[in-house]
């Protein structure tokens, strides 16, 4: 039997979300499944391509719901989980017990593991590390904003290898021991993930302007408009490390509406500095206050 299991991609939540439901799945149904991983990522074009369902089963995890008839399983906890109304009254239709849903929950993974446990009697007491970081990552409840920014937690770094790796090659070696090493393990396998992260940590943003005296540091705006259409904001960086599936966007480009942001326009266009530093506060103010409304 051939599995299909689709996650969001470059992001910790959703690998282990995949490792954690290619377990369950293996050891509850089928125990010579073969599991084949595709990541997926928001766009604006269409998410899901016909070629995707190609499995005897088929599995969204961490990722937007699909009406697909080929989808077999669906686990998701975020509040973006339905790209239209029609989609999510689809999905309360569904009746196959195998599409499940709850925004409660910090991470996917977290819930995976408690719908496999208090539904179908399945239990991986060898993934609790996993479980446990994934809810401290994707819910962002780091012990401390030191903790955050250090990455010295080898889930912290797995965390920068997947979310600045080239590609889904990595990951899907990184999800395949997720299935069964511990995250210690991990960073010291062949294919040399601590390499990685050595590498993606000196050139991330933060630690290239927080590794330098102070003295040195430049002042950084941490918004700017993509010169390629009005509206269209791009995030640089974070001042903390935060996980790309906590905020669904860092490095991103994202659709503002042009209504209702008031006499803002574009950096660097003919106004005056104070004009455009006022309006690039509103526009910073406006949306913390909509992040707040809109927690994942």
């Amino acid at each position: 039997m051939r599995v299909r299991v689709l996650y969001h991609d470059h992001c910790f939540d959703g690998a282990a979300s995949a490792a954690f439901f290619s377990r369950f799945y293996e050891g509850k149904y089928a125990p010579d499944a073969t599991f084949e991983f595709t990541g997926l990522a928001h766009k604006a074009s269409q998410l899901f391509e016909d070629s995707l369902f190609d499995g005897d089963v088929n599995a969204i995890v961490d990722f937007k719901y699909s009406p697909d008839p080929r989808l077999t399983w669906w686990f998701d906890h975020h509040q973006s989980a339905f790209l239209s109304p029609q989609d999510a009254e689809h999905f309360r239709h569904d009746n196959s017990g195998k599409k499940l849903y709850d925004p409660s929950y910090a991470s996917c993974t977290g819930f995976i593991a408690a719908v496999a446990k208090e539904k179908f009697g399945y239990q991986a007491e060898d993934l609790a590390q996993l479980v446990e970081w994934a809810d401290i990552i994707d819910g962002a409840k780091y012990s401390s904003a030191q903790a955050a920014v250090e990455m010295q937690a080898p889930a912290m770094q797995l965390t920068l290898v997947i979310e600045s790796a080239k590609g889904s090659e990595i990951i899907h070696k990184i999800i395949r021991w997720m299935r069964h090493s511990t995250l210690e393990q991990i960073i010291q396998k062949p294919g040399n993930p601590a390499a990685i992260y050595t590498s993606a940590r000196a050139s991330h943003p933060f630690h290239r302007r927080y590794s330098q005296p102070r003295k040195k540091r430049e002042r950084r705006n941490l918004l700017r408009l993509n010169r390629r259409g009005p509206g269209r904001l791009q995030q640089i960086h974070s001042v903390l490390f935060i996980s790309r599936v906590h905020l669904h966007g860092i490095g991103e480009h994202a659709e503002f509406p042009n209504q209702g942001l008031g006499r803002f326009e574009p950096m660097g266009s003919p106004t005056t500095p104070s004009q455009s530093g006022h309006n690039l506060r509103t526009l910073r103010r406006r949306r913390t206050s909509q992040g707040r409304r809109h927690q994942f």
